[in-house]
């Protein structure tokens, strides 16, 4: 019988932000719980900073809660994660985004079946 490795929280959240489909986005608390980390949103910011560039990983999709860029206003970083929401057909108005309309809502399917923890 051979044992499985157990899955590191960052990679678990790097799982999940990788499950967000293109045309949609995520907050970071709503990451963190399906990450099995509840209550830990701040950390799923620095999983995100730690994640390698090779991973490709589709950060600009994990917003805060309120549906905002949480980067200063002025940022590289803000302008670039706009742009990318963009590319992804998403609407950003003056750095928020309406999760009425693009908020990722996992179904039973991928709840049960393709998140493995």
């Amino acid at each position: 019988m051979s044992e499985q490795r157990a899955v590191s929280p960052i990679e678990k959240i790097w799982f999940i932000v990788n499950l967000i489909p293109k045309g949609n986005v995520s907050s970071y608390g709503k990451i963190a719980d399906l990450a099995g980390l509840p209550g830990r949103a701040r950390y799923v910011s620095t999983a995100l900073k730690r994640a390698p560039k090779e991973m490709l990983l589709p950060w600009h999709r994990v917003i805060n809660s309120q549906g905002k860029i949480s980067f200063e206003s002025k940022s590289q970083l803000y302008q670039t994660q706009m742009e990318l929401l963009r590319l992804d057909g998403i609407e950003v108005n003056r750095g928020k985004v309406s999760l009425s309309e693009y908020e990722w809502k996992p179904d039973l399917a991928t709840l049960m079946f393709e998140i493995p923890f």
